[in-house]
């Protein structure tokens, strides 16, 4: 998880009352290959947030996620305090995805990638630098930092409701 870094976060965060769909690119380099990156691009789907337990976490389907993924949640539930961010669960959904590979230098890709997402109007865009044989785990990196980032505003959305 520390060789993840989101180069482009989605300027609008997760919904507090409705479903949020993230359109991310995730590059990575294959290790046998050089000046070579894979792209996989697709949708990550967070559901509104709901009050859940860190315990509880595990049993939260990470549908379309593999056994590193499971993982993952396996050692959040172990780990209750480092998962506290977490206590707003949502379900995630990996969607639409596609994969290409591109024959050029890993920090290029990234560039040029950032420069064209940065033309767009996509607020749900997402450019993710991660590694390539624990790929869903940086989507899950990713998909935590939306929550710690979209926590605080969906906290006051409930409060300013009489929700929480």
């Amino acid at each position: 998880m520390e060789n993840t870094r989101v180069v482009v976060t989605p300027q609008s965060a997760i919904e507090t009352f409705g479903t949020t769909r993230f359109h991310f690119s995730l590059v990575t380099e294959p290790l046998d290959e050089v000046e070579t990156v894979r792209i996989r691009s697709g949708t990550i789907e967070a559901e509104r947030p709901r009050i859940l337990s860190p315990t509880h976490f595990s049993k939260v389907l990470l549908e379309g996620f593999g056994e590193e993924a499971r993982d993952f949640a396996d050692w959040l539930e172990a780990n209750p305090s480092a998962a506290r961010v977490l206590r707003y669960g949502f379900q995630f959904r990996k969607t639409d995805l596609s994969e290409k590979i591109v024959h050029e230098p890993f920090d290029e890709a990234i560039s040029r990638m950032e420069e064209e997402m940065k033309k767009g109007d996509d607020p749900f865009r997402a450019l993710i630098a991660g590694v390539d044989d624990v790929w869903e785990v940086c989507l899950l990196k990713f998909s935590m930092e939306m929550i710690q980032r979209s926590a605080g505003e969906n906290v006051a959305e409930w409060k300013r409701r009489g929700l929480a």
